[in-house]
């Protein structure tokens, strides 16, 4: 082979490895953590206190993913017409409005049909009675599944090219790989990045909490 051609050959074979590490880095720079949310509450103060009464402290089980988010040691029972789901673990800090989020497998145990919804609130969720050990709270619109969606920073954002309250598609890999559709960005300073979806979601694709996500580029299908 004459030099020039041997100095084309490796140019080319730069160029190609150059390109290969382009794509290796996009790739991991659309890669996103999953955290898998089982059945829980958030509760507002004056629900807290019928539920556990006016002088109850709360007492802090394990500090979850998400900065100053925690999972507490008091849990409640959810009661519906057909059954009641008990130990449903509290989230922290107590929030204006109490929101209780299930899988749609649970609302079929709890017999009641919960819209999919990223808030509870009037006309986006659905009635559910919670026992507590001081008392029982009747909320209309508290009984939510939630939406499945992508806490991300600002910085985060931007690098990957979206913004708060746009849907995405994302891809889980493995034997029961799914591409999701209608995940919806949620963008906030303190956020850290992560996927949240909830058990159904994460027994389909067979995936755990801690396994990656990728996102998926507009108009790819495969």
């Amino acid at each position: 082979m004459a030099v020039e051609e041997r100095e084309l050959v490796s140019l080319i074979a730069e160029r190609v490895l150059e390109m290969l590490g382009q794509s290796a880095a996009g790739e991991d720079r659309k890669r996103v953590p999953i955290g898998i949310s089982a059945r829980h509450i958030h509760l507002s103060k004056e629900d807290a206190a019928v539920l556990f009464g006016p002088e109850h402290e709360f007492q802090i089980r394990n500090e979850l993913y998400q900065k100053g988010q925690y999972a507490a040691e008091e849990s409640v029972t959810l009661v519906g017409p057909r059954n009641v789901i008990r130990q449903v673990k509290v989230l922290l800090p107590l929030r204006k409005f109490t929101q209780v989020e299930v899988s749609r497998t649970d609302t079929i145990t709890l017999g009641v049909l919960a819209p999919v919804s990223v808030n509870a609130g009037p006309g986006k969720g659905t009635r559910i009675f919670i026992a507590g050990p001081a008392g029982v709270i009747d909320r209309a619109d508290a009984l939510i599944c939630p939406r499945r969606h992508i806490h991300m920073s600002p910085g985060q954002a931007g690098n990957l090219g979206v913004e708060d309250g746009q849907e995405v598609r994302v891809r889980l890999s493995g034997k029961r790989a799914l591409i999701l559709e209608n995940v919806i960005v949620r963008v906030a300073p303190d956020f850290l990045l992560q996927l949240h979806l909830d058990t159904d979601e994460a027994n389909a694709a067979d995936v755990a909490c801690g396994a990656v996500a990728t996102l998926v580029d507009e108009g790819e299908r495969q």
